[in-house]
């Protein structure tokens, strides 16, 4: 088998991998680039190959810097089949025309604002591609080994990090190789811990912590001092959160705080029409988490739903209708819905914005996290006068110590390890912690990067 790296390499998105063996190409991810304008522009540069020319894509899972670009792979020529878990297929149906949505929104805005520099702005790809792709998908169950044509085969494993992630272990009847794509906490509250894997002849693993332990702090005691600080100023608390993990996770801690009632009864909405699609799975994909049936129903119905865009808007309209919680998508602030609220709420001392989760470098999110006194939404700038509060014991990733726990499972020593999907400092602290506890062959590969396995 060959491997080609051609995304995620010294950064922690756009995850991309080619496995060759004889005349077969399997895709792993196929992942957009997010954050840095640098890293987004790569989103539109031809692909190192021919996308007709590609057998399959097997997908980790469905978060859009490892599934957000296959619509414009189905659009470039790929026809072939699309393997994911049964949950990634059902959050995909989600994500995808949303983000095509979200292009066309930005098109659009930049067409009207004329910050553009193409004339007219055009959309990476629409919601209707992102449609057109779905009918590629085949979703298939944990734990099953599934041909990938001659003596190639793939079995899919809990990986922790969401509902349906996976780690894809890949044999060519000779060889192994094992994608780690994002490796969920061994103590998250809902998500079910990583499967212990105990040997791959190669392993592609993630390091978007590879440089960092989380906090160890309780969060919801973290969110309840939140809550009543920004209460007792009588402000808002804006939370913008991944429609699909994080938002969840919120409305984890906020039932567990009203439940126990630990914090006034505030009005909480849930404004993400796909958080929402995202936080109605967790009912149909039982056998994904820990949640009973008792407490998943609880955690749903914590907050208010507001679907429409009638009710978003009634949400801030009325500033002095205070205080509240607002939980809304992007989770770095890119796009979405929680960028109206943001205008709104990020120039009143009064208010909250928590950040809940990782910040790629160039998002809003990140330049909220780093202080700065202004950001530019819609074209426009807006001061920042908010308080501005990071948690860093939210994450659904693993932390490098984690991710070495984890590691300890393998019963003998991979070939070599690929370190990838984490900012080039994060990728090389993880490379020597690994190195230095087991002693095993690490590389970070860059853009390109080929391998014979």
């Amino acid at each position: 088998m060959r491997l080609t790296f051609v995304g995620a390499n010294k950064t922690v998105t756009g995850s991309k991998y080619l496995l060759e063996h004889e005349n077969k190409k399997i895709l792993i991810d196929c992942g957009l680039f997010q954050g840095l304008k640098e890293l987004r522009l790569q989103n539109w540069d031809g692909l190192p190959f021919n996308p007709a020319a590609i057998d399959a894509v097997v997908l980790t899972h469905a978060h859009i810097d490892h599934s957000g670009y296959i619509p414009k792979l189905v659009k470039a020529g790929f026809k072939g089949p699309i393997y994911c878990t049964e949950a990634t297929f059902d959050l995909c149906k989600i994500l995808l025309p949303d983000s095509g949505h979200l292009h066309e929104e930005d098109a659009e805005a930049a067409n009207r604002g004329g910050w553009s520099r193409h004339h007219p702005a055009l959309p990476l790809y629409t919601e209707q591609d992102a449609r057109d792709c779905l009918k590629y998908f085949k979703p298939l169950p944990f734990g099953k080994p599934h041909s990938l044509g001659g003596e190639m085969s793939f079995t899919f494993h809990r990986a922790g990090h969401i509902l349906g992630a996976a780690f894809v272990r890949i044999s060519d009847g000779y060889t192994s190789i094992l994608f780690s794509g994002d490796i969920g906490r061994l103590h998250n509250p809902i998500m079910k811990p990583p499967a212990k894997i105990q040997d791959a002849d190669y392993l592609v693993v993630e390091s978007t912590y590879g440089d960092r332990l989380h906090n160890a702090d309780d969060p919801t005691e973290d969110i309840e001092k939140i809550v009543r600080r920004t209460v007792a100023r009588g402000g808002t608390l804006v939370i913008p959160a991944f429609a699909v993990g994080r938002a969840q996770m919120m409305l984890y801690h906020f039932y567990v705080l009203k439940s126990e009632k630990r914090i006034p009864n505030i009005p909480i909405y849930l404004d993400s029409p796909m958080a929402i699609n995202a936080t109605e799975l967790l009912h149909r994909h039982m056998a994904d988490h820990r949640l009973s049936p008792e407490e998943c129903a609880a955690v749903c119905n914590v907050a208010t739903y507001t679907r429409t865009v009638e009710e978003s808007r009634a949400i801030s309209e009325n500033n002095n209708a205070m205080p509240k919680v607002i939980i809304s998508a992007s989770g770095m602030a890119t796009g979405g819905r929680i960028l109206h609220h943001l205008k709104h709420y990020v120039g009143d001392p009064r208010s909250t914005i928590l950040l809940a989760g990782f910040q790629a470098a160039g998002t809003r999110g990140d330049r909220l996290a780093r202080g700065e006194k202004e950001i530019k939404i819609h074209g426009q700038f807006w001061p920042v006068r908010a308080e501005i509060v990071k948690l860093d014991n939210m994450s659904a990733h693993a932390d490098y110590s984690e991710i070495l726990t984890w590691l300890e499972n393998f019963n003998s020593p991979p070939r070599r390890v690929f370190v990838t999907h984490g900012e080039i400092e994060a990728a090389e602290s993880m490379k020597e912690k690994i190195e230095e506890k087991f002693g095993w062959n690490t590389v970070v590969p860059s853009y390109l990067h080929r391998e014979e396995l």
